[in-house]
């Protein structure tokens, strides 16, 4: 609720609204609900998927074919085949979609059926989404608040906000005592739970006006961006579609002028070059090979809600993590105590006045620790579980100490004294009274010095970023009667207790491995600027140099400013879900791939605008698992490492796809135009074509996704956002390829048409088909490893090896059996022509391998003369 809505506000009275003013506001305001972003109608997505440059030419292929087939008798083959191929792309695309949203309606499922108001001086039970601005709700301990609005009464209320925070600490809450004066304090949200006392609170807006339903609107706006790979690839796909245009209108015009082709036969030429120049089966690679990816990270508690970010994930730059639940436990813990006359201990070592301190401190304690099948099950405040989690540490307990000193009474915890009180029956008669709470409001007797050392400390516990408890005590007489007013004055003080949310052990070591890796952690929290850095520091992720900037400092700055001095920011505390959101944007201005994770709702936005959104598993809502790419299981920060190494090796796996495919691709392009250029017409037919791209090419293509990964893929800096397919070698690797491939089949067209037959094409174009198609599949051994082929590398993917076999035997069947093989234009061969085929297939992979040799051997000469430089 913003200033300008709070002078707004008029006060209900406190008989609450009439049924005509709450019919009156409901109609003008709307229901108190949470409205999602309308998505796109089916046809309107299929509409997209076939709007790409690569697709357009399979639908005109389609077209074309069609329209032959019904006039000319040309078949259906060509029709069949490429539309299958259009259908097959369209519906993995639609199949990747399918996964997106469902954060709003997590958000959507958080809003309570049904609240308690209080109506024309009538407490009655009405839906929540009925309730109004001026609406008085009745709150008690295990609510959830149904909207935001002000605290007209209340009886130690405290409510937990870490839905909208992140913070684990519940905050106490106060009545409002003047408009003018309205504050965090007297203000509760929507979404939020009550965990102690109750309260009447006056509703002040509802539905999409609240914090939760602003974070529901940024998630409607905020838009997820292509990933790098989806960016490389439809680069790469453009830039190939287009060049086949080109040389599919030249090979129609040549085709016109030199064949003296018809019009509609010189279009499928042109059409055949453009449909060979397509990687059909990439998409489907790709996706087998995100695919794959999921199941491993899955093994490694990594969940994958969209499958895109497996790739994403590997080429992160940044990941700007959420503190609470995230680097650190969750659980507060005692980490160092201080008794009078000793010096600050930690809390494993236990002192005879430490453990006297223990003792009054687990006296005046409600919480609860239980197991429950195998699961431990929490009651109580969490300062108050840090001490009994304190006690077990000792081997000591709650019951241990009230079977010695039963509690008689007690005063609760109130926000305006910040102290609880307890009183206790000692063995003797006498009665123990105990009070805890902040070091400034105990009623303690103490001199001068004493309080001085207390009092240092008390700050530097607070400057170690420590919440402190302090404890005080006395002893009455067995018939003092319990007047709180009385007993809690004249203290002595027993000693302070230092409180934190502890880092996750596990952390610091992925903080290292994620710098080795060129990645640069961030963390982003809703903490106190001291804790913050406290945690940052002991963790390793905030080192000299680095900078430490509040939410208030980041809102001066525009995002210019915030841009350039970013890299230099690895701390932000005290930030909004906008703040989140702003910084991500920074990082990807320039350039950046950026993780965040999180897992409260306040992080969702962030979630959703960051290249990989990564989810907490255990302690995650559901609003943050529903706008995140990845969900962490085990809640371990280590897992994302884990998931950068699998995201590199898929990426490794997908640039091999691309070198599989595309070089076969250029040389088919080559092969098209080299022929008709030579006036020999087209060498393979637009069936031909896709059978080599689809079936010899796509079926093993399949399978490279299984190839595990290189030694040296962390030692490597995150590639790129700006980085090319081409890169680290791909472009010359290609240029082997392609050249080996169409000289190959060039001169294998030329001796089986004018050398093994009498001028008869289609004897050439089977040989053609033959070698591009076999010997297309046999050298992906080449290219599956970096290193020079081994017979360990051969046996090393043994579901490769049976889709090699299985791909072999198809191309081999429809080479030979009659019936198919006349269906796609092919002849039966004399046995010469195999005798050339045979060798001929696993050229490629001799000259690759010799080409990997080469350059390995040059490799290791330029490294020794630097070396004797």
């Amino acid at each position: 609720m913003t200033r300008k809505e709070m002078k707004n506000v008029t006060l209900t009275a406190q008989a609450g609204l009439t049924t005509q003013q709450a019919t009156e506001r409901l109609t003008q305001h709307g229901a108190n609900e949470l409205v999602a972003a309308k998505k796109p109608v089916l046809w309107r997505q299929v509409v997209r998927h076939l709007s790409d440059v690569s697709s357009m030419v399979l639908l005109f292929a389609v077209g074309l074919a069609s329209y032959m087939a019904l006039f000319q008798g040309g078949g259906w083959t060509k029709s069949i085949v490429i539309g299958s191929i259009l259908v097959i792309n369209v519906v993995i695309g639609m199949y990747q979609e399918a996964s997106a949203e469902k954060a709003l309606a997590a958000l959507q499922s958080m809003s309570l059926p049904t609240t308690t108001v209080r109506r024309e001086d009538i407490a009655q039970e009405i839906k929540a989404k009925d309730i109004v601005p001026g609406d008085l709700v009745l709150l008690k301990a295990g609510d959830q608040v149904p909207a935001d609005g002000i605290v007209l009464e209340s009886t130690n209320l405290s409510v937990d906000e870490a839905v909208l925070t992140g913070e684990s600490v519940p905050v106490t809450k106060e009545k409002l005592t003047a408009l003018d004066k309205v504050g965090d304090d007297q203000q509760v949200f929507s979404g939020t739970a009550v965990t102690a006392g109750t309260a009447v609170m006056q509703v002040v807006t509802t539905g999409m006006t609240t914090e939760l339903g602003q974070i529901a609107g940024l998630l409607n706006k905020t838009k997820k961006r292509a990933t790098p790979l989806q960016g490389r690839l439809n680069r790469l796909s453009g830039w190939l579609t287009t060049f086949a245009v080109i040389g599919g209108l030249a090979i129609f015009a040549l085709s016109i002028w030199m064949q003296n082709q018809g019009l509609a036969d010189s279009l499928m030429i042109g059409i055949s070059l453009a449909v060979a120049a397509v990687p059909e089966t990439l998409p489907i690679i790709v996706t087998i090979s995100l695919a794959h990816g999921v199941k491993r990270m899955a093994k490694r508690n990594a969940i994958m809600r969209r499958v895109n970010a497996v790739e994403t994930i590997g080429g992160v730059d940044v990941i700007a993590s959420d503190k609470t639940g995230t680097l650190t436990q969750n659980k507060m813990t005692i980490t160092r105590y201080w008794t009078p006359g000793d010096q600050p201990t930690a809390a494993e070592k236990m002192t005879p006045a430490g453990k006297q301190l223990m003792r009054y401190l687990g006296l005046a304690t409600n919480a609860e620790i239980k197991m429950a099948n195998g699961e431990e099950k929490t009651v109580g405040d969490p300062t108050e579980l840090a001490i009994v989690r304190w006690l077990g540490q000792h081997d000591l307990s709650r019951t241990q100490f009230e079977q010695q000193a039963p509690r008689l009474a007690e005063d609760p915890f109130d926000s305006t004294k910040k102290t609880m009180a307890t009183v206790h029956r000692l063995k003797d008669g006498q009665q123990l009274v105990i009070v805890k709470g902040a070091f400034d409001r105990l009623p303690v007797t103490w001199t001068a010095a004493e309080q001085a050392a207390a009092k240092q400390v008390h700050d530097e516990f607070g400057r170690n970023a420590l919440r402190v408890l302090s404890v005080g005590y006395k002893v009455v007489g067995a018939t003092a009667t319990i007047d709180w007013d009385v007993l809690s004055t004249g203290l002595t003080f027993a000693g302070l207790v230092g409180i934190i949310d502890p880092p996750r052990p596990e952390v610091i070591p992925a903080i290292r491995e994620a710098k080795r890796a060129g990645i640069k952690p961030v963390m982003i929290t809703g903490d106190h600027m001291v804790t913050a850095e406290a945690i940052a520091k002991e963790i390793g992720l905030l080192t000299p140099g680095q900078l430490v900037m509040s939410g208030d400092e980041l809102r001066t700055l525009t995002d210019e400013e915030l841009t350039a001095q970013i890299e230099n920011i690895a701390v932000y505390a005290r930030v909004s879900p906008t703040d989140k959101i702003r910084i991500v944007q920074a990082w990807q201005k320039l350039g950046k791939t950026v993780a965040m994770t999180g897992d409260g709702v306040n992080d969702a936005p962030a979630l959703k605008a960051a290249d990989v959104g990564i989810a907490m598993g255990i302690t995650g809502t559901e609003v943050s698992k529903g706008a995140a790419d990845m969900v962490l299981t085990d809640d371990n920060f280590a897992t994302i490492i884990a998931a950068v190494r699998e995201g590199r090796t898929v990426y490794q796996n997908i640039l091999k796809a691309v070198e599989f495919l595309v070089g076969v691709n250029f040389a088919q392009i080559f092969l098209m135009v080299g022929a008709v250029l030579m006036g020999w017409g087209a060498p393979l037919l637009a069936e031909q074509l896709l059978l080599i791209n689809v079936l010899a090419d796509g079926i093993p293509g399949f399978y490279i996704s299984r190839e595990p990964g290189e030694k040296e893929a962390m030692a490597q800096p995150p590639v790129a956002n700006d980085e090319s397919l081409f890169a680290r070698g791909l472009g010359g690797r290609l240029a082997v390829r392609a050249v080996t491939f169409t000289g190959l089949t060039l001169g294998i067209y030329a001796l089986g048409r004018f050398s093994l037959s009498a001028g008869q094409a289609t004897v050439g174009m089977t040989m053609v088909f033959l070698v591009l198609a076999m010997g297309s599949m046999i050298d992906i051994y080449a290219i599956k490893d970096r290193q020079p082929l081994t017979l360990a590398s051969l046996k090393r993917n043994p579901v490769l090896n049976g889709a090699m076999l299985l791909a072999v035997g198809l191309v081999l069947l429809i080479a030979v059996v009659p019936g198919i093989r006349d269906t796609f234009g092919l002849v039966a061969l004399p046995a010469v022509a195999w005798l050339v085929v045979i060798p001929a297939v696993f050229v490629p992979t001799l000259v690759l391998e010799v080409a990997k040799r080469w350059q390995r051997r040059s490799t290791q000469q330029m490294v020794g003369e630097l070396d004797l430089d």
